[in-house]
């Protein structure tokens, strides 16, 4: 029996019960299908199951079962795609489910690190890898993410309290207008942060969980910046560590300033429009103060 993790079943027992309920019996399918043997606890991410198996041939692996939708579906495509010395790699996958075995790599993320300038430096370092690699045909597209929170943005900015806030995102609104037309076509992972870098025994560190899309490598800033919240905050200057931390981004990759600030922007605007949309009546204190530290 395959013990579903608390935290998997208080994130879908509401918004997909049915998936949840299947959970045990796709897994047993997949351990007969591909011949893995369990041999330790299942974990979880927000929305996976993860199971360490072990390969008839003795490799350890990991079992991950998802739910398929738009952030899924094409997660297999494109780890194969990126290379190989920086992304975990595919050992198995079925793309009607979504289903994946991976290389087991060591419990240890990049959140983990001790120096968190160091983390970010690391975490550049491989963005510039992943960058410069073409999304292959059927990713979703990051021109329609935003033609779409442009579209809800006259709908969800009213329900803002604040009517500096309102303004404040409709100036944001106004910049993903202007970067629209040339929204970029590499490969990008939309959720690189800390968490999503982990120890590998082949490389250093490697690249996992990515939510693909095909877009402008200036949008894949926004994660690193306001993850690892309490070293920015310990610095005792928090707009100056944040734009430290978003200077040193740019450093190491090379996007071009401008585009980063206004993709930046873009990245705040679909959080703000993710809150309104689920009640929320002010922007979350700290996509306010990455707002403030950089667009003040």
């Amino acid at each position: 029996m395959i013990e579903i993790p608390a935290k998997l079943i208080r994130n879908h027992s509401a918004k997909a019960p049915e998936w949840l309920a299947g959970l045990p019996g796709a897994a047993a399918r997949y351990l007969g299908e591909w011949q893995l043997t369990v041999d330790g606890d299942a974990l979880s991410g927000e929305a996976s199951l993860i199971l360490p198996v072990v390969r008839r041939d003795g490799t350890q692996a990991m079992l991950k079962l998802q739910s398929v939708n738009d952030e899924s579906e094409s997660e297999a495509l494109a780890l194969r795609t990126w290379n190989h010395n920086d992304v975990v790699a595919v050992l198995e996958d079925d793309p009607a489910t979504s289903t994946l075995l991976l290389e087991r790599l060591q419990p240890r993320t990049l959140d983990d690190l001790p120096d968190h300038v160091e983390a970010t430096r690391i975490l550049a370092e491989l963005l510039t890898h992943l960058m410069v690699v073409p999304a292959p045909p059927g990713i979703r597209r990051l021109s329609d993410i935003a033609a779409g929170m442009i579209e809800d943005a006259p709908r969800l900015i009213p329900m803002l309290a604040d009517p500096a806030e309102q303004a404040l995102t409709w100036r944001f609104v106004a910049q993903v207008t202007e970067l629209l037309p040339e929204s970029g076509d590499r490969l990008l992972h939309w959720d690189l942060h800390y968490y999503n870098v982990m120890a590998g025994t082949r490389r250093p560190w490697l690249a996992i969980d990515p939510k693909p899309l095909a877009g402008d490598p200036a949008f894949e800033l926004m994660p690193a910046v306001w993850n690892r919240w309490d070293d920015l905050v310990a610095t005792g200057d928090l707009s100056q560590a944040i734009r430290d931390r978003f200077g040193l981004m740019l450093e190491v990759t090379g996007i071009d300033r401008d585009r980063a600030l206004g993709w930046t922007a873009g990245r705040i605007l679909q959080n703000v429009l993710w809150f309104t949309a689920d009640g929320g009546t002010r922007i979350e204190a700290e996509l306010k103060a990455v707002a403030d530290a950089l667009f003040a």
